[in-house]
């Protein structure tokens, strides 16, 4: 595997040296300095989650419990730094970010949706902060970067569905020598989760972590409106995955365009199987229709093998999947789902930055030790962003999900999400 990973990277270059030779780059380096950028993100995300039938009980200081409601309510900034690259053949960089949260509201008996760490007394952290970095080379369009970084490939994704970001640990090659082709490349052996400040804190104190994940992946761009992409992952002592992607868009007017993405995955335990017996193929397919401000998406999503599709150690957002929604993936064994969606931009109606969002997701044919399993999801979002003066780009966004189940213990929940967001470009 990682001879191919190699010989992959090689033909690229040799490649974009000779008939696909063109301006590179590194080539247009400015410096260090000069090509450098600075960039803040605050979030502040109220969430609360309610268990309707007591479910994920909380304990509370003292004793007792507080019947499956949980309550959290936070602030977090992110600080990422990353420079240019040096003039010359090879161009050297840095990467670094600093971030840390606080805790606004959510005591010990509401704590739970994953926005903070516990103390030893069974509470949520008050504050909590982290910094990282790393150091990164170029050659002509091909970037080797070492040591703390945010991963998007996927299978290997780093989460930031609440208040921070996962954080990887390890090397990521990147190689675009060839026009619409891109190629990757990597090695990861540490994985800190949204809540875990420390290095590899994936699956929590005393659990086993990441062990090591290398992964490779190709996308390549055959047209203007036709992309297609595959991946894989060698997990150690977890399993293997392997991932497909296909999406093509069909323009029909100016207005309108048809639209059609199908990914794919498929997943074996491997080694001292630290996910259990893991046997999993997975795939979905949506077709969107666009007409002017308003966009209808169906999706069917099936899952087969012995188990369920399986994610999690290997970053909590690699899960590419059209019925990958809010609260629910609908991956489990055997279970077949459908999506219908409705989303309308407010901007054809002179309301620039607002947009809203429905869908409706059922699954059934979920093999559980009491039969049949099924679940449904209703899903209703509203985004507003400012588009122009001082606050411009400051979004406001309000998430919620409706989800009931006859399968995983009856975990029937309401989930409602409140999420205000402020980038900045400080350089």
């Amino acid at each position: 595997m990682r001879v191919m990973k190699w010989s992959m990277i090689a033909l690229a270059v040799s490649a974009g040296t000779t008939q696909f030779a063109m301006a590179s780059s590194q080539d247009d380096a400015k410096g260090f300095v000069e090509d450098s950028t600075l960039t803040s993100k605050t979030r502040m995300l109220y969430m609360n989650r309610d268990f309707r039938n007591g479910a994920g009980n909380i304990a509370k200081p003292g004793g007792g419990f507080k019947s499956g409601y949980r309550e959290d309510w936070g602030l977090s900034e992110l600080l990422n730094y990353q420079s240019g690259f040096t003039q010359g053949t090879i161009g050297v960089g840095v990467d670094a970010f600093a971030m840390g949260t606080v805790r606004l509201d959510g005591g010990a008996g509401r704590q739970g949706n994953g926005l903070f760490a516990t103390k030893s007394d069974g509470s949520p952290e008050d504050t909590q902060s982290k910094i990282g970095g790393a150091v990164k080379f170029r050659l002509s369009d091909t970037v080797l970067k070492y040591g703390n970084q945010f991963v998007a490939s996927p299978v290997f994704s780093t989460d930031d569905s609440r208040l921070l970001p996962e954080v990887a640990t390890g090397t990521l090659i990147t190689s675009k020598e060839i026009k619409g082709l891109e190629l990757s490349a990597g090695r990861f052996t540490a994985l800190s989760s949204q809540t875990g400040m420390a290095r590899d804190s994936i699956n929590g104190p005393g659990q086993p972590g990441l062990t090591a994940a290398n992964i490779a992946g190709a996308t390549y761009q055959f047209t203007d409106n036709f992309v297609g992409g595959v991946a894989a992952s060698d997990v150690d002592d977890y399993f293997k995955k392997q991932y497909i992607n296909l999406n093509y868009t069909l323009p029909i007017a100016d207005s309108q365009a048809l639209n059609f993405d199908f990914n794919g995955y498929r997943t074996s335990s491997q080694g001292q199987e630290l996910a259990g017996d893991v046997d999993n193929k997975i795939w979905s397919l949506a077709a969107a229709y666009s007409l002017g401000a308003h966009k209808f998406t169906i999706a069917h999503q099936r899952s087969t093998g012995d188990s369920a599709y399986y994610y999690g150690v290997d970053g909590g957002g690699t899960i590419f999947l059209a019925n990958s929604v809010q609260y629910s993936d609908f991956n489990a064994k055997d279970e077949q789902s459908w999506q219908g969606r409705y989303d309308l931009n407010m901007a054809s109606y002179g309301v620039p930055g607002l947009s809203f969002m429905a869908r409706y997701v059922r699954g059934d044919n979920i093999s559980t030790n009491n039969g049949e399993g099924k679940e449904h999801e209703f899903d209703f979002e509203t985004k507003y962003v400012l588009q122009e003066g001082p606050a411009k780009d400051l979004s406001f966004r309000l998430r919620s999900a409706i989800y009931r189940t006859t399968s995983n213990n009856g975990n029937d929940v309401n989930d409602v999400r409140v999420i205000a967001e402020y980038p900045l470009n400080i350089l």
